[in-house]
């Protein structure tokens, strides 16, 4: 009897964690091609961006050393209010380059009005604070996205 009881009270705690705000993240692999320019390598931040146009998170960052994130001067406001970075880091990357990262994204924020920025700066040149900016829908997930800066285009694909 003790036994169907805690049955019963497990399966009701499994139906109130989708009520409760519970949310499931899926990992996409993220193929960035950037343009041919000369120069130093690029350094991109990529946020989630909630629908009110406010930093919500940094989910990767392409270049290192850190007395260069103030490039990304949009970037820079929210992250120096935090003091710390959230998100892993890799290499800069370099005209003409291709890079792959992963990104854990949040099923509840797909669809629902938020975005993905892809804020760039090379130095001693442009700084394109939206060289890519995409609304996270399903759609675009699953597709090829254009940059308007140093970035040719972001691709996705969902890892199952």
């Amino acid at each position: 009897m003790k036994i169907h009881i805690k049955l019963l009270v497990y399966s009701f705690l499994l139906m109130l964690l989708p009520i409760m705000g519970y949310s499931q993240a899926h990992k996409y692999k993220c193929l960035l091609q950037m343009n041919n320019y000369i120069g130093e390598g690029a350094y991109i931040v990529v946020s989630l961006i909630s629908p009110k146009g406010q930093y919500e998170k940094t989910l990767y960052i392409m270049g290192e050393d850190q007395r260069w994130y103030n490039t990304l001067k949009e970037w820079h406001k929210f992250y120096s209010k935090k003091k710390s970075v959230d998100a892993k880091t890799g290499a800069s990357v370099a005209g003409g380059d291709r890079s792959t990262t992963t990104l854990e994204i949040e099923d509840s924020k797909i669809d629902k009005g938020y975005k993905l920025r892809f804020e760039t700066a090379v130095e001693d040149q442009d700084y394109y604070v939206k060289d890519l900016e995409i609304p996270l829908t399903t759609q675009t997930l699953s597709g090829k996205n254009s940059g308007t800066g140093y970035i040719n285009y972001v691709r996705f694909s969902k890892i199952q």
